[in-house]
């Protein structure tokens, strides 16, 4: 290259949700967001909270690209986190050393971050817990990044294959972390009421002692299975 790339390239003014929509999301299992979504929209199975509960959040997604081996653009993202936000990082999902440290997730937390996501990996698990706020992320490892770059906060980036984009809504807990498009969130919102019903319906039946749903039992006695016996 004849110059230098630059270290960091930030997108800080980005638009976002609501306070409505964000509070319309909060609490959701993220099982009914998958299900408003179509069934998809979840990030990789192994991105999971490595800290004690509360495990559940929801928030606005601030995203940023470190690539491997570094968390530059993570600390720069410090800069655009807003109350209520989450910080959403993409490593190529590199597993040689860490992302986060509990330093860092705390200054997340200062910043009023309510949760940190990567596909990476982090350290400090006994300060981590202590912080106070979620993480998220593919698992423990005490060796430490660079802070080099180059990296990108507020662009778009890819987790295994799941885009997000700042203004996106993040919702976690126990089973995984969802993310719902903004582009989605009324439709999704719309969703959720009659996914509710079903489900509180179809929970009810089962509590009363349902074996075989009504469905199922229905294809059962058809002419598409074929026994053998």
């Amino acid at each position: 290259m004849i110059e230098d790339p630059p270290l960091l390239t930030i997108r800080s003014d980005f638009t976002r949700p609501s306070a409505a929509a964000v509070a319309a999301l909060d609490g959701t299992a993220s099982g009914h967001l998958v299900d408003a979504l179509g069934g998809q929209g979840a990030l990789d199975y192994r991105i999971k909270p490595v800290t004690q509960p509360p495990h559940a959040f929801c928030g606005i997604a601030v995203t940023c690209d470190c690539g491997p081996a570094d968390n530059l653009a993570l600390f720069a993202a410090l800069e655009s986190c807003r109350p209520g936000d989450v910080l959403v990082a993409a490593t190529d999902a590199y597993r040689g050393t860490a992302l986060i440290g509990d330093l860092l997730l705390g200054m997340a937390r200062n910043c009023g971050a309510v949760a940190v996501v990567t596909d990476g990996l982090a350290r400090d698990l006994d300060g981590l817990e202590a912080v106070g706020i979620p993480l998220f992320c593919r698992g423990v490892s005490p060796n430490s990044p660079a802070r080099n770059g180059p990296g990108t906060v507020g662009l778009p980036i890819s987790l295994d294959g799941v885009r997000v984009e700042s203004g996106d809504l993040v919702v976690g807990d126990r089973d995984g972390v969802v993310v719902v498009p903004q582009l989605r969130i009324d439709a999704v919102i719309e969703s959720l009421a009659r996914i509710r019903e079903a489900e509180a319906g179809l929970e009810a039946k089962v509590q009363a002692g349902l074996k075989i749903p009504d469905f199922v039992a229905g294809l059962l006695a058809s002419d598409r299975v074929r026994r053998l016996d």
